[in-house]
């Protein structure tokens, strides 16, 4: 058999030398921990923003834009315009009903 003395001392200086390398990387990459939870976190929010975003230009898509809206203005000023103009036609046939109204209520009376 071999005689494995001589060898002991240097396995046990190989894994005293394992032992403080790993320890060190241990060490030096707390910090590289602590960076990638904060990643991961920014990431999740990065997600849900975008996802807010998407919804938000979704809806956006629906809505008229300026020149849309400004046509719009322009045919409800038409419109009352048109209205003012209808009104003002009625007004003499409004006034006819009332007198009307009169009339049958003093016949009813008589």
């Amino acid at each position: 058999m071999m005689d494995l003395t001589p060898v002991i001392p240097w396995v046990s200086g190989l894994i005293s030398i394992i032992t403080l390398l790993t320890l060190l990387k241990n060490i030096l990459s707390s910090g590289e921990k602590e960076l990638d939870v904060r990643l991961k976190a920014a990431e999740t929010k990065l997600i849900e923003h975008d996802r807010r975003i998407q919804t938000i230009e979704g809806e956006m898509k629906h809505l008229p834009d300026r020149d849309a809206q400004h046509r719009m203005e322009l045919q409800l000023a038409e419109m009352n315009g048109k209205f003012a103009a209808l009104e003002e036609r009625l007004r003499p046939i409004a006034q006819v009903s009332i007198r009307l109204q009169e009339f049958m209520l003093e016949q009813a009376n008589k």
